[in-house]
């Protein structure tokens, strides 16, 4: 076994005991040294995946964790936007006494990520979950003196256990029924014995784990925590919400249950689709009517998680390529738009420490000419996000979309390409409130002086762009990226 493949989870689990004793022995002026150094462990795991792990394939610790294709594109993912969350942290939290505990806590969360990225036995997914999530809690509350921070990490706290609890109960049931956590072993199984995979108790077992994946996707009706979780966040810990432990729910759904479903060939593909009109349609229209850009990002980003969730309508090598290509460029386009949101409340702060709703639109009446740098990356995010080329949630969107209509008219399926029809009116529909948050920026008069956009949120907002532009201009390798990816599930 060639334990050099865990090296990014091992470097940033050390770094995060490193980041804890430092805080201990550093004066509180000196802590913002902290944020370089996780931006370089970050940085080192990011080049050292790139570089010698994208298509290796390995197992660890009696299968229950695993290196392929699949695991790697998603850890590439949390470590990017975990990068970026790091730099602007930088300035964000300058003067903050508990910058050590942060950073430690945003290391340890993305520890978590990636492990459930590996995950191949039920008990590491659980435990990937649960080591992300107790530390998201906790960085969802961290402007302790914000009552809205307070009152966002408590209800992410309960809706979290409570998914925790409805996955863990339908683990249970699997291995009650099985004997086994490990999922190859999981799934054989049911191959082996085709009548259990359709008995009561399966499909029971079945409705608990998409529960729980659905809270952790927020999905429509399982999205009840996102909204205010995501307003009332400081504004970095949104963008790592959004962005990267979103993703999580993904690949773990992918991992199991699209092998589940390309195995024991139960056709559920209505189920999907109907769960995927349902998040998408609610996502838009409630995002329309949103004042607060934080809270509109946040049902924005409900519907986003309904467009990846068509991926599990036909299940083809194409569809589930296309929600990994799509999960990738919203979390740079998400990540991003969350981090441009913060850095507008960050500079109105600046301006009135009083200040209530910063994240308000009127906050971004011409922010063209008073931050064109944020301004201009809103506008690009905005347009990705809408699935305007060339862009990576076009590219995304595009081989998502494609792939059903190819499935539809291969099944000679009017339902099929119903779904399809109604995910490009969605995308047309989120194009009025991306475009009312572009009027007020670049048409309506500042509402103040031309103000220093801080570098380290500029480094950090620019690396989005350049990765959602990129990925739209040059889509060709991401694309092979994500179809290597989908051939480890089988399909």
């Amino acid at each position: 076994m060639n334990y050099n493949l865990l090296a990014p989870e091992i470097l940033l689990t050390l770094l995060a005991l490193l980041v804890v004793i430092l805080g201990l022995l550093m004066r509180d002026v000196s802590k913002n040294m902290l944020g370089y150094i996780s931006a370089a462990g970050l940085l080192a795991s990011i080049v050292y995946v790139l570089g010698n792990g994208m298509n290796e394939v390995a197992s660890f610790f009696y299968n229950s964790l695993t290196i392929d294709p699949l695991s790697q594109i998603f850890k590439l993912i949390f470590l990017i936007v975990s990068l970026i969350v790091v730099i602007a942290s930088i300035e964000y939290f300058r003067d903050n006494r508990s910058q050590d505990e942060y950073y430690a806590l945003l290391l340890l969360a993305t520890v978590g990520m990636m492990v459930v990225a590996s995950a191949n036995d039920l008990v590491a997914l659980f435990v990937g979950f649960e080591l992300a999530s107790m530390s998201t809690y906790v960085l969802a509350g961290f402007e302790k003196k914000n009552p809205s921070s307070l009152e966002a990490a408590l209800k992410y706290f309960i809706i979290g256990s409570l998914s925790s609890a409805l996955m863990l109960f339908g683990m249970s049931l699997v291995y009650g029924i099985t004997g086994t956590t490990n999922i190859p072993a999981i799934i054989d199984f049911f191959k082996s014995n085709p009548m259990m995979a359709t008995s009561s108790l399966d499909v029971v077992a079945m409705i608990f784990l998409v529960a729980g994946f659905g809270f952790k996707m927020a999905l429509v009706p399982f999205h009840m925590w996102a909204p205010d979780t995501y307003e009332g966040s400081p504004g970095v810990v949104s963008s790592l919400l959004a962005a990267g432990s979103k993703k999580m729910g993904f690949v773990a759904a992918f991992r199991v249950l699209v092998l589940a479903l390309v195995a024991i060939r139960i056709d559920i593909q209505m189920t999907f689709a109907i769960l995927a009109i349902i998040t998408m349609t609610y996502g838009n229209i409630v995002a329309i009517s949103q004042r607060s850009v934080k809270r509109m990002l946040a049902y924005s980003s409900i519907a986003q998680a309904g467009y990846i969730s068509l991926a599990f309508v036909v299940t083809t090598q194409m569809s589930i390529a296309g929600g990994i290509l799509l999960a990738l460029g919203h979390a740079l386009m998400k990540g991003g738009a969350f981090l441009a949101v913060a850095l507008v409340g960050y500079m109105v702060l600046s301006d009135n420490k009083n200040a209530k709703n910063t994240d308000d639109l009127g906050n971004f009446a011409g922010l063209g000419k008073r931050a064109p740098i944020t301004a201009f990356s809103l506008f690009v995010f905005f347009l990705a996000l809408a699935g305007i080329p060339p862009s990576a949630g076009f590219v995304g969107k595009f081989v998502l979309f494609y792939s059903i209509t190819i499935e539809a008219v291969s099944q000679a399926s009017s339902w099929l390409l119903i779904v399809v029809i109604i995910a490009i009116l969605n995308s047309a529909l989120s194009i009025y409130y991306y475009a009312r948050v572009i009027r007020y920026m670049y048409v309506l008069p500042p509402n103040g002086e031309k103000i220093k956009e801080p570098t380290p949120y500029v480094v950090a907002i620019l690396i989005a762009v350049i990765g959602t532009i990129g990925i739209g201009l040059y889509p060709e390798p991401f694309i092979q990226m994500a179809m290597n990816a989908a051939k480890v599930l089988g399909v």
